[in-house]
């Protein structure tokens, strides 16, 4: 397989056409080596339109969100939060390491939190042979996020929830965006939410997507008759 061929046609046929325009974040896409974060045994679905499983079965992947999201919904939500230079980020489910490393080329600083620790090790790894060092991945429950460390500029859920906890809208900075995809199947939307005071937020929910959930995040009370 031509590698540079199948990443310029993740791009050009995945990418773009899911609005994902800014220059930079499509530029940084082409320079991170997704073949390089994606487990040996599936390296030929590095570029694929796909969730990619990182351990056990795709039916187990899928149930316990240990999976690499398509690269076109990675690409959205990175260019969506719109990532300074100067800025903390927190990421909760850090997988391969493969959307942490796009955010530490746009962050000052990256925080993973990883609830799996063969995943932990995993993405370390990773990171370390990417030549990636503004990052720290942690072995913790991500629903808690890490208020003893923040408050954050930007927190990314990088899997679905049911709804965002106020904790971690609380671990915000004033003018930090949170993304997350929020919702049910068959449907979930890509949800972000400025903080914009104190006590105030906005939400934009501009697309349609779905991820494998997040471990420990509460979830809707269910009635059955």
């Amino acid at each position: 397989m031509n590698l540079e061929q199948a990443r310029f046609n993740m791009i050009e046929q995945q990418i773009r056409p899911w609005d994902v325009l800014d220059t930079d974040v499509l530029h940084l896409l082409s320079v991170v080596k997704r073949e390089d974060f994606v487990p040996l045994i599936h390296k030929a679905l590095a570029f694929v339109d796909m969730a990619i499983p990182l351990n056990g079965t795709p039916e187990e992947a899928q149930r316990l969100g240990q999976c690499m999201l398509p690269p076109r919904v990675e690409a959205r939500m990175l260019q969506d939060l719109a990532v300074r230079k100067h800025e903390k980020v927190l990421e909760i489910g850090v997988g391969s390491g493969y959307m942490t490393a796009l955010l530490a080329h746009r962050a000052q600083r990256v925080i993973s939190l990883e609830i799996d620790p063969g995943l932990v090790t995993l993405a370390r790894t990773n990171l370390q042979k990417s030549g990636i060092y503004n990052v720290e991945v942690m072995q913790a429950d991500g629903a808690k996020g890490l208020p003893d460390q923040g408050p954050f500029d930007v927190i990314i859920l990088s899997g679905s929830v049911a709804e965002v906890p106020s904790t971690l809208l609380a671990q915000l900075k004033v003018g930090g965006r949170l993304m997350a995809i929020v919702g049910e199947l068959p449907m979930m939307r890509a949800t972000l939410i400025t903080r914009t005071s104190d006590a105030e937020y906005t939400t934009l929910q501009a697309w349609d997507t779905v991820a494998p959930r997040l471990l420990n995040f509460s979830e809707h009370s269910r009635f059955t008759f």
